[in-house]
């Protein structure tokens, strides 16, 4: 939502739905880490998981959802983008804030 910000070490869910019709999408913050990936209805990394480490990006396909979670310990803002760089240049992309 316009106008929120977030605190640090506060842990932020963001959800991503790749519209398509035909292309799919990467999400990406900048500078952060995602410690939780749910992807169509299934976790793919939780908190606390560390064999499977972290992720930086959150990959669907056309028409697909999930959301991430992370905490990002300093203040700032954090860009964040599709890897389809054709759509950030299109307006694709914003900024995290964090105070």
């Amino acid at each position: 939502t316009a106008g929120q910000t977030a605190k640090a070490d506060e842990r932020v869910r963001i959800w991503v739905l790749t519209a398509g019709p035909n292309v799919p999408s990467a999400f990406h913050v900048v500078g952060g880490q995602f410690d939780t990936v749910f992807r169509e209805g299934a976790y793919e990394l939780r908190p606390g998981n560390r064999e499977r480490g972290g992720a930086q990006v959150l990959d669907l396909a056309p028409a697909s959802g999930g959301f991430v979670e992370l905490t990002l310990p300093e203040p700032g803002n954090y860009p964040f983008v599709t890897h389809v760089m054709t759509d950030a240049e299109r307006g694709a992309h914003g900024i995290l804030r964090v105070r």
